[in-house]
């Protein structure tokens, strides 16, 4: 009987990330958490001979957030950007998980045309041990460079 190890699952700690804007590639070596998901646009359709709805898709939309530690500018700058200049940025990010401990590699997935909802602009908590910042996204297509193998039994 085949099962999966233990040491193969992929900690959530092992990853890195990068975000492509304008050209310049920054480590997002701040990020506590990043998920991204893409969910897709259903219509009901009724036919005849058929009592219940059915479903078609029609489209896809891509979301994502992010939890950073409030320890970079870079943000605060493409939003102050847009406030200023109405120049909007969209940017790429990219995501691999990298487990050392597991059979199974890595995974590389890219997430093209990210575009920020919200950012915040300033801070200050006297409870908290480490600012931190939620931010949410939309990205407009997606890219997966590298894909896990099976794990190993």
């Amino acid at each position: 009987m085949e099962f999966l190890k233990a040491g193969d699952t992929i900690s959530g700690q092992e990853g890195r990330a990068y975000a492509t804007i304008d050209g310049q590639v920054e480590e997002m070596f701040y990020v506590k958490k990043i998920e991204a998901k893409a969910d897709k646009n259903k219509a009901e359709v009724k036919t005849l001979g058929r009592r219940g709805t059915q479903h078609k898709t029609t489209g896809w939309s891509g979301t994502g957030s992010m939890t950073i530690y409030y320890v970079t500018s870079l943000f605060r700058k493409l939003m102050i950007d847009y406030i200023k200049t109405g120049r909007d940025t969209n940017f790429d990010i990219t995501v691999v998980n990298e487990d050392p401990g597991s059979t199974i590699g890595s995974q590389t997935v890219t997430l093209l045309g990210v575009n920020l909802d919200s950012v915040v602009m300033v801070s200050l908590d006297t409870e908290s041990e480490a600012l931190e910042e939620d931010v949410d996204f939309t990205y407009e297509d997606i890219d997966m460079g590298q894909m896990f193998n099976a794990p190993a039994n």
